[in-house]
C-alpha cells in the first residue's frame, strides 16, 4: 500500500514530527511504503523560528503543493495534515472528494480557530467555514483531542477517530528516585549552553528546578504572562532554579532562570533535569485545541506537571494524582512550593504519571490505530 502524506512541515517542526513522521516506521514495518510531502521546507521554519517573514518561500510552497496534487492518483490512500492550502478556501479538498478520494485529514490544534474567530473580516467571512467543509469533504477524520472530534461532529465528518499525541516510550526513559539519569543510547545527555554557561546534570540536580520546554510563539504566549509569580517565587525560594527549554536570549524571568536551547536530540536530556513540568495556558477556544504534548513529554519522564485548568490538560495533570491544577498566581506558587518540600508525593505522582502515558500516550499504543485506519 502507498501512502502520500501532505503535512504542513518538515519533521523540524514538533506538530508534523509527532503527528505524521514518528509513525513512519511503524507504518513501514506493517507493509505500508510512505511518501512525504510537506507544505513549508525547512528554510522556511528556520526563517519563521527567527521572526523573520519570508514571502518568497511562501508563495514556492504553494506552487509546490500545487503539483504534488497531480500526483495523488499513484498513491493508495492521502493524509493531509490539517488542510491542503492554508487560507484558501477548501476547494482542493472538495476536487479530491469529487474525484472520489476519500482522503484522511488529522487535526492537532483547533486550527479552525485561526479563520471563524479572525478578526479580519474578510478572512472570518469568506473562510469561517473552510475546515468545516474540509471534515465534511474527508474519509475519516483524525482529531487529538474530544474538543476537535467534537467540532469534526459538528461539521458533519463521517468517521471520526480519536489519537492524541503522544511519545516514543523507547526515547523517555524514567527519572528515578535518586535524580540519577537513566539514559538509553540514543538520549544524548550533553551540557547546553545557557545562560550560565555549560552545566552538568551533577549541577543541576544541586537545585530544585521547574522546567517549562517550548517554541518561542508559546513562550510569548503563555509563559510569559506567569514572570511575576516566577519572578515571586525566586525571591521566596532561592533554591529554586527555572529551566527555560527553547528559548536562547534573556527573556527577564529572574536571576534564577537559565535558557536552553532546544534540539530534538537533547529535548529528553533537559526534561530529565526537571523535578516539575509547567503548562500554562490562555484560556480561550484555541487553547481548548491544544493535546498537552508538554505535559505527556514531562509525565513520560515521571515527572509531576503543574498546569492550568485548561482544555486537555485535565485529561493529563490529573489534579492531586499525576500533578497539580491551578487557577491563580497564588495557586502557581503554592503547588510548586508543596512538590518541592514533599519528595514522596513527586514520586507518587510521576509514577502515576507514567503509568497513564503507558496506558494512553505512546506510540507503542497509538500506531496500530493509525495502521487500522490507513487498512480499512
Amino acid at each position: 500500500m502507498k501512502i502520500l502524506y501532505l503535512t504542513k512541515y518538515t519533521r523540524l517542526a514538533g506538530s508534523s514530527r509527532m503527528r505524521s513522521y514518528q509513525y513512519f516506521p511503524y507504518l513501514e514495518k506493517a507493509g505500508m511504503q510512505v511518501t512525504v510531502q510537506p507544505f513549508f521546507d525547512d528554510a522556511y521554519l528556520k526563517d519563521f523560528y527567527a521572526g523573520k517573514k519570508n514571502i518568497s518561500a511562501v508563495l514556492k510552497s504553494y506552487v509546490r503543493r500545487l503539483g504534488v496534487l497531480f500526483s495523488v492518483f499513484s498513491y493508495d490512500r492521502v493524509v493531509i495534515e490539517k488542510e491542503i492550502f492554508p487560507f484558501l478556501p477548501a476547494w482542493a479538498e472538495w476536487m479530491l472528494k469529487r474525484l472520489g478520494i476519500q482522503y484522511i485529514v488529522d487535526y492537532d490544534d483547533a486550527i479552525f480557530h485561526n479563520y471563524d474567530q479572525s478578526s479580519n473580516p474578510i478572512i472570518k467571512n469568506f473562510l469561517g467555514n473552510k475546515i468545516a467543509n474540509v471534515m465534511r469533504f474527508s474519509g475519516t477524520v483524525v482529531a487529538g483531542n474530544q474538543y476537535l472530534a467534537d467540532y469534526a461532529t459538528r461539521s458533519g465528518a463521517k468517521n471520526i477517530e480519536i489519537i492524541p499525541t503522544v511519545i516514543d516510550l523507547e526515547r523517555y526513559p524514567v527519572k528515578n528516585s535518586d535524580s540519577d539519569l537513566e539514559l538509553p543510547p540514543n538520549v544524548i545527555l550533553s551540557g547546553v549552553e545557557g545562560r550560565a554557561g555549560e552545566r552538568s546534570a551533577s549541577e543541576d540536580n544541586q537545585k530544585f528546578v521547574v522546567g517549562w520546554i517550548g517554541t518561542k510563539t508559546t513562550f510569548e504566549k503563555h509563559l510569559l504572562p506567569c514572570k511575576d509569580w516566577i519572578k515571586a517565587l525566586q525571591i521566596q525560594d532561592p533554591n529554586i532554579r527555572f529551566h527555560i527549554v527553547g528559548i536562547t536570549e534573556d527573556m527577564d524571568l529572574g536571576k534564577n532562570v537559565q535558557y536552553i536551547r532546544w534540539t530534538e536530540e537533547s529535548e529528553v536530556a533537559e526534561i530529565l533535569k526537571m523535578d516539575i513540568g509547567l503548562m500554562p495556558l490562555q484560556d480561550s477556544k484555541w487553547e481548548k485545541g491544544k493535546c498537552a504534548y508538554k505535559l505527556i513529554q514531562y509525565s513520560a519522564c515521571a515527572i509531576p506537571g503543574v498546569a492550568s485548568d485548561v482544555g486537555m490538560n485535565r485529561e493529563v495533570c490529573v489534579d492531586g494524582k499525576t500533578g497539580y491544577l491551578v487557577y491563580s498566581d497564588t495557586d502557581w506558587i503554592k503547588r510548586i512550593s508543596e512538590l518541592k518540600e514533599d519528595r514522596e508525593k513527586r514520586q507518587l505522582f510521576g509514577n502515576n504519571a507514567r503509568r497513564l502515558v503507558e496506558e494512553k500516550y505512546c506510540i507503542q499504543v497509538t500506531a496500530e490505530k493509525w495502521i487500522q485506519i490507513l487498512m480499512r
